[in-house]
């Protein structure tokens, strides 16, 4: 096991411990991303918890709010903040709500949870900050949203080769499977037809992730779609619908815990 696999581990527990203390759901969308967002800060970001300001850091937004679990036990573990604030999320006068609120000191680029915004702003700073990389993590049922669709024809037009795209392919959304709902496939051959290079990696594989996220694609943005599994690492949440709502109580939590030490 290699250093961010160890580090992901610590951030599953930190999630299921937040989310059973608030007693709130999305704990599927949040532990599906874990890998994806370890390998972004431990491993590719340019940023720097003592100078979260610095105009000329990367920049990451969550577009798919609702896993915020996830980014704020990866801030907490980066630096930005005293792991003590986790077990004030989504409590009464707490540092966090189910979704993020935009606060650069703490290493939040933007406000998300209205699903279909993230890329577009993503594609503002992209433009904006030449100099900066730009990476934005979307669910698969956000393309859905036809705002998705035309940040990625305006990115593609204007060749932002500092822009990089995750797409959280799950196969899930809140109403059932994304390819029942609405089905956006075949990403790897629509996105090109955009101005986009694609690659396809499982989105658990550290090694796999870190090599397409250092990618360099000159006059292209990129799209990483990363397969992954909703609610990775708990046999019983694994591909269940309902746990993009359910909180855990005691014995599920316990389970969890254990189950997450073996991956």
């Amino acid at each position: 096991m290699n250093k961010t696999q160890i580090i992901a581990r610590d951030i599953r527990k930190d999630v299921l411990d937040m989310c059973f203390h608030a007693h709130v759901g999305h704990i599927g969308p949040a532990l599906s991303i874990v890998d994806i967002l370890t390998v972004l800060y431990f491993d590719t970001l340019k940023v720097n918890p003592s100078n979260p300001t610095n105009p000329n850091r990367d920049r990451f937004i969550l577009s798919k709010g609702h896993a915020a679990a996830a980014l704020f036990a990866v801030l907490s573990k980066k630096g930005y903040f005293s792991s003590k604030l986790l077990m004030t999320f989504c409590m009464p006068s707490g540092a966090f709500g189910d979704h993020p609120d935009y606060n650069p000191k703490f290493g939040i680029e933007l406000t998300t949870g209205s699903l279909g915004h993230g890329l577009s702003v993503g594609s503002g700073m992209a433009m904006g900050l030449p100099a900066s990389k730009i990476f934005v993590l979307l669910s698969d049922a956000e393309l859905d949203e036809g705002s998705v669709w035309e940040a990625i024809m305006f990115a593609g037009h204007h060749h932002l080769s500092n822009l990089t795209i995750i797409i959280d392919d799950n196969g899930q959304q809140a109403f059932g499977k994304t390819c029942d709902v609405l089905d956006t496939r075949p990403l790897d051959k629509k996105l090109p037809t955009f101005g986009w290079q694609v690659s396809t990696v499982n989105g658990h594989d550290h090694k796999a992730l870190h090599s397409a996220l250092t990618k360099s694609h000159p006059r292209h943005p990129h799209c990483i779609i990363a397969k992954t599994v909703c609610g990775y690492g708990v046999s019983f949440m694994e591909h269940k619908i309902e746990w993009h709502y359910f909180p855990m109580n005691g014995q599920q939590h316990t389970q969890a815990l254990k189950e997450i030490q073996s991956i």
